[in-house]
């Protein structure tokens, strides 16, 4: 029997009405939902079942919203007995992946992300920053493409290197126009700009990373009783001081989530399950690795079919 990853999708994934179904069917999953409305002093349960789409899209909204939903599916696949042997995110996934590995508390880690949203926001004015994903280009060749830029007075890099062929550039705006003509110019399929608040993941989210260090300060980071892979390192992570240290450090550096998936492979992982809404992070894992078995959990229908199809392992 392979070993099991967990891994979360980061903002992008957000819906209106995620996890709607399971609140009204589950005590534990409304539960959850309470804690962050609690936690947070708004009604977060509110917009994410009956919110307007892009308020829902806010930074600061989105954060605490994925987190909310991704660790009350993760409580049902608890309590079906499903153990991670690792987990892992995507950026504000990380997250998730520290709550279920109990580096977190769930109560903590949704202050903490709707901090974050907010310092992300205020890093740099809107309009001034942007992101694009560039298809079919190689990594090597994209970073001297943004180095380029970049020595031209325009900051741009690369921020998550998602998988073969699929790599994010963020950085001021013009950077990133730049830098889009330019890959097209040496080969890349297409360059398509993100629907984001800023430019996360690049060195113009510096000012955020010293707002938010206090933020970390001020809360509990335990030792992972399941190792984390990183995305700043794309290697696993247990002790407190390293998990912050790579927290502050996750605002500002690109996330490896493909080198993050080869980790996983390495260790012994052949079954990803992805918690939370979408199936963005199950697209990027077969990408990486056709022959890896990958599970989407987001609602009963996913979660009933994942616990049989596990189930049929142990039997």
């Amino acid at each position: 029997m392979g070993k099991i990853a967990f891994v979360f999708p980061g903002q992008g994934s957000q819906t209106v009405g995620m996890g709607k179904e399971l609140y009204e069917k589950y005590e534990h999953v409304k539960n959850i939902f309470d804690e962050a409305d609690k936690k947070l002093g708004f009604p977060l349960t509110e917009l994410i079942f009956h919110g307007d789409q892009e308020e829902l899209t806010k930074t600061f909204n989105a954060q605490p919203a994925l987190l909310t939903v991704s660790t009350a599916i993760l409580q049902l696949l608890k309590e079906a007995g499903i153990i991670p042997d690792f987990t892992a995110g995507h950026s504000l996934g990380e997250y998730s992946a520290l709550v279920a590995s109990g580096a977190l508390s769930f109560e903590d880690g949704v202050h903490a992300v709707r901090k974050r949203g907010e310092y992300m926001e205020a890093a740099v004015p809107h309009g001034q920053g942007s992101m694009a994903a560039v298809l079919g280009l190689e990594k090597e060749l994209l970073s001297s493409v943004t180095d380029e830029v970049s020595r031209g007075g325009e900051p741009v890099q690369l921020a998550n290197i998602n998988c073969p062929g699929q790599i994010v550039i963020s950085g001021s705006a013009e950077g990133v126009a730049k830098a889009g003509e330019l890959a097209k110019e040496k080969g890349a399929k297409r360059v398509i700009p993100l629907v984001v608040s800023g430019p996360f993941h690049s060195e113009l989210m510096k000012p955020a990373a010293g707002s938010f260090q206090q933020v970390l300060d001020s809360i509990q980071i335990n030792e992972a009783e399941v190792p984390v892979i990183s995305n700043v390192t794309s290697r696993e992570m247990t002790e407190p001081g390293e998990i912050k240290q790579r927290l502050i450090e996750q605002l500002y550096s690109p996330v490896l989530w493909e080198d993050s998936v080869h980790t996983l492979l390495h260790a012994g992982v052949d079954t990803f399950i992805e918690i939370g809404p979408g199936k963005v992070l199950s697209g990027l894992i077969k990408k990486v690795d056709r022959k890896a078995r990958v599970f989407a959990v987001s609602d009963q229908d996913s979660l009933e079919k994942t616990l049989e199809a596990l189930r049929g392992d142990t039997e």
